[in-house]
């Protein structure tokens, strides 16, 4: 078992075409994980991830902030407390629209993690 809190973590820039995004690796192959990253993502108010697909699903926990998820559905408004899960190859970005820093958990499979 390993314990650790997120501010132990460094917290690292996400490169453009991202705004105002940093992720932290909390769990991956350092840690030990053999099956799933968890990232912990924190997104500047009016930052956003970049509009981008790739093959596997992920999860995401929002724990703080608002904002808009968009995927192929259009414009999905989340905050505090909401789960959501992404299939493999949908194009999807998430973008701030709160005052305060948006932060989530997300959660992908270790395969995918080549950083």
């Amino acid at each position: 078992m390993k314990k650790m809190s997120v501010t132990d973590v460094q917290a690292a820039e996400v490169p453009e075409p991202a705004n105002g995004v940093k992720i932290r690796w909390l769990i991956d192959e350092k840690t030990g994980a053999t099956n799933f990253a968890m990232r912990h993502f924190e997104i500047a108010p009016g930052g956003n991830t970049p509009l981008h697909s790739h093959r596997w699903e992920h999860e995401v926990f929002i724990l703080s902030g608002r904002g808009v998820v968009t995927s192929n559905e259009g414009e999905t408004e989340f905050g505090p407390g909401d789960a959501i899960w992404m299939p493999g190859g949908e194009e999807h970005n998430f973008r701030n629209t709160s005052p305060e820093p948006v932060t989530m958990l997300c959660l992908i499979p270790i395969d995918t993690t080549n950083k």
